[in-house]
């Protein structure tokens, strides 16, 4: 299955697994399974670290890097249809990053949300 990790799950895989569910971590352990980071996330990381609203153990770009070699995570890029997907999603979250990784999931097909 190919799974889209959202920014903070992305973080905590990272620097903090106990934070996550034990179902996220199996489906993050699980070799047949592709992870992939967006760009969204990145650039969400970005603003929050220069706001001062994140720490990190590890600058990003290190992070990032680790994780591409250790865990074979993906980058998703954003492309036009992504950002156009937004017509399409009702105004319930405003979180402007968050709107945009569910419009990639959805339109790319991904699992962005089950049980875990």
């Amino acid at each position: 299955m190919k799974f889209l990790l959202d920014t903070h799950t992305f973080i905590w895989w990272d620097s903090e697994p106990e934070k996550l569910s034990q179902r996220a971590l199996e489906l993050c352990r699980d070799p047949s399974n592709t992870l992939l980071l967006s760009i969204t996330s990145i650039w969400e990381m970005q603003i929050k670290l220069q706001l001062g609203k994140l720490s990190l153990k590890i600058p990003l770009a290190e992070m990032i890097n680790t994780q591409q070699e250790t865990n074979q995570i993906g980058l998703l890029s954003i492309t036009v249809s992504h950002v156009l997907a937004l017509n399409t999603l009702p105004n319930i979250h405003k979180d402007p990053f968050d709107r945009l990784l569910v419009a990639q999931a959805n339109l790319e097909g991904l699992l962005n949300k089950c049980e875990i």
